[in-house]
């Protein structure tokens, strides 16, 4: 695998982070980040969606150079980042929600 192949694949899970922090803060939620724990409301968590898109452009940046017009290899290497990112969030707050009100057997607290 190439080294543009593999800041592919890291911005696009770094890109498919982004959108449920961005959620977060749109709808006003609270969501789990490494900046301020299960307390992260929705100023932290556009910061936090806004380093993830931030750092996924930078990863993304050196491809432009390389390779023409096309993207090649290198979209196929972005969209696997996106969709392991994806699953890993779907299927980690599935089996062991840290942001919801649901115990980890899944079932409503009251």
């Amino acid at each position: 695998m190439k080294s543009s192949q593999i800041r592919s694949f890291a911005a696009g899970v770094l890109i498919a982070n982004s959108a449920p922090h961005l959620a977060t803060a749109v709808t006003g939620r609270r969501h789990f980040t490494p900046l301020a724990g299960h307390g992260s409301g929705p100023a932290v968590n556009a910061a936090w969606a806004g380093l993830n898109l931030a750092a996924g452009a930078l990863l993304l940046w050196p491809t432009r150079r390389s390779g023409g017009s096309r993207w090649g290899g290198d979209l196929t290497a972005f969209e696997t980042g996106c969709v392991a990112m994806a699953a890993w969030m779907a299927g980690s707050e599935r089996w062991f929600p840290m942001n919801s009100d649901r115990s980890p057997r899944g079932v409503e607290s009251s």
